[in-house]
């Protein structure tokens, strides 16, 4: 017998349960299966973007997030004796909640996440593997395998790959994975620490690479990352010892740094990969299952997560056939280009912490520990790597859901750009843009004096569209049921001021779609009618 499922997500890791978590809020049940008996326990990813706390603020989990990590705010640079203290997050971005990296083990966003999707009725079927698929025009048949032997065939209308590095769906797909792998051997290490200042990142420079130590505070204190010798003949696969870690410490710290009480420790080698298609058909991939790189700039996880957020509205709003064609096609043209540029960052920042050649060594050593310390002075130049990093200023503009109308504000996001935060007041109570754009659906901010947006107009626009519009007003004048904006933070945010009138079309993402001057009604009609048309 073939059961039936909308979505079936292969891979229950931080994206395949950040996907189940959008579709979930947009009203869909998908079915997610994991071959694992159990999540992770280990720290692997440890590292959540600015962005992705705040996209994950939608599912009202964030909060729980911030609560458990550590919002590290400082890095201290060891090099040749000396200790330098760099600020890292301490920039006070106006326009995001969470200015900072939050330090987690990628073990408690698992569990954060997966007790948010039971209470939204998903749970994660473990003990299940994709042993097949086969495409069809209208569903995918899979085939599956439970942990007694049992097998079972599922037709669903979309399969998600989720399932990382050795991707059986992207296999089964036949999709390339082309890339190579990095020759050194790393090691991981969950561990406690002696002799470290808390609060803090710490790096080690030395000719022979660096060491670094991230404050994690569980499964242990600290997450210890480190290269092996290139003569090291120790196999990837080998078993970790903590006299094998503590020697490779001691040989940056001099000594200085005693470990103890190991919760974790492998060996592991990097591949910096990327799929050559994110979709076949109705078979899609996300997260390592499409790309793979190395941990710098610690944007795997966040990478991921992304690519679920944007991917989940678009399957949620294409499902019962109400969205414009060609809006699961925008998925690849967005989140493609993201993941080659992640791939070229990481690639760059990996050989520069990793070469032995002389050049890169005296930089690394010599010319770094004094340029990094007078960079950091220079704000502004801080806050453009930091906003990079932390995944603020990625923008779809090139895709087709990107329109810029008539008279579009000279100033502020473009169609394309992520909306920023500012707070606002909403029926008299303090909120913000985010919270005010939270729920699932499409928002649409009318901002400027309210006689510029006559309310029939207004009200025939969201009529049809299954409840996935909401109209919102956005002024400096505290009229009823509008957005007030007192301070200006947010029309300034905007490129707007007290008196100017323009409409905003935010995404179920959090992205501004479409965006005009005041007389751009006629064409945002059209833009909806293609993207959202009435039922």
């Amino acid at each position: 017998m073939t059961a039936s499922v909308d979505v079936l997500i292969v891979g229950a890791g931080p994206t395949g349960l950040a996907l189940a978590a959008q579709l979930a809020a947009h009203g869909v049940r998908p079915r997610l299966v994991d071959r694992s008996l159990d999540r992770v326990h280990e720290s692997r990813a440890l590292a959540i973007q600015p962005r992705t706390l705040e996209v994950l603020a939608r599912f009202g989990v964030t909060d729980q997030l911030v609560a458990e990590g550590n919002p590290a705010v400082r890095l201290h640079l060891h090099a040749r004796n000396r200790v330098l203290t760099v600020p890292m997050f301490d920039l006070g971005l106006p326009d995001t909640a969470y200015p900072h990296l939050l330090f987690l083990s990628q073990a408690e966003t698992e569990r954060i996440l997966a007790d948010h999707l039971r209470t939204s009725g998903v749970r994660v079927e473990r003990g299940v593997e994709l042993v097949d698929l086969r495409s069809a025009a209208d569903q995918v048949t899979c085939r599956l395998r439970h942990r007694d032997g049992r097998e079972e065939t599922v037709g669903a209308r979309y399969v998600v790959g989720c399932d990382g590095a050795h991707s059986a769906v992207r296999r089964a797909a036949d999709i390339a994975f082309e890339g190579s792998s990095y020759p050194q051997t790393f090691v991981l290490a969950d561990v406690e620490a002696d002799g470290l200042a808390t609060g803090a990142a710490h790096v080690f420079l030395s000719d022979a690479g660096m060491l670094f130590f991230f404050p994690l505070g569980r499964p242990a204190g600290w997450r210890l990352l480190v290269m092996r010798p290139p003569a090291d003949p120790t196999p990837p696969d080998a078993a970790v010892t903590l006299e094998q870690v503590q020697a490779l410490a001691d040989g940056y710290t001099g000594g200085t740094v005693r470990l103890h009480d190991p919760v974790w420790m492998t060996n592991f080698r990097l591949h910096h990969r990327a799929a050559r298609r994110y979709r076949a058909g109705r078979i899609l991939l996300a997260g390592d299952a499409a790309h793979i790189h190395s941990p710098a700039g610690a944007q795997g996880m966040n990478t991921g997560i992304q690519d679920a957020i944007n991917l989940g509205w678009k399957l949620a709003h294409t499902l019962p056939g109400g969205a414009g064609a060609g809006l699961l096609d925008t998925y690849e043209p967005e989140r493609a280009p993201i993941g080659r540029m992640v791939l070229r960052f990481t690639d760059r920042a990996f050989t520069v912490a990793t070469s032995t050649k002389p050049l890169v060594r005296f930089a690394r050593t010599r010319i770094a520990p004094t340029v990094i310390p007078l960079a950091a002075r220079a704000r502004a130049g801080r806050a453009f790597v930091f906003r990079t990093v932390a995944e603020l200023d990625i923008r779809y503009r090139r895709s087709p859901l990107s329109v810029e109308g008539p008279r579009p504000p000279r100033r502020g996001p473009r169609a394309g750009d992520r909306l920023p935060d500012a707070p606002v007041v909403g029926d008299r109570q303090p909120t913000s843009l985010h919270r005010a754009t939270a729920a699932p659906g499409w928002h649409l901010l009318l901002c400027g004096p309210g006689r510029t947006w006559p309310a029939g107009p207004v009200e025939q626009l969201s009529r049809g569209r299954g409840g996935l519009l909401t109209v919102q007003r956005l002024g400096a004048h505290d009229e009823p049921g509008a957005l007030h904006d007192a301070e200006g933070h947010a029309l300034r945010r905007l490129g707007l001021d007290a008196a100017a009138a323009a409409l905003y079309l935010v995404r179920p993402d959090g992205h501004v779609g479409f965006r005009s001057g005041a007389d751009g009604w006629p064409a945002l009609v059209d833009y909806l009618d293609r993207w959202l048309p009435p039922s």
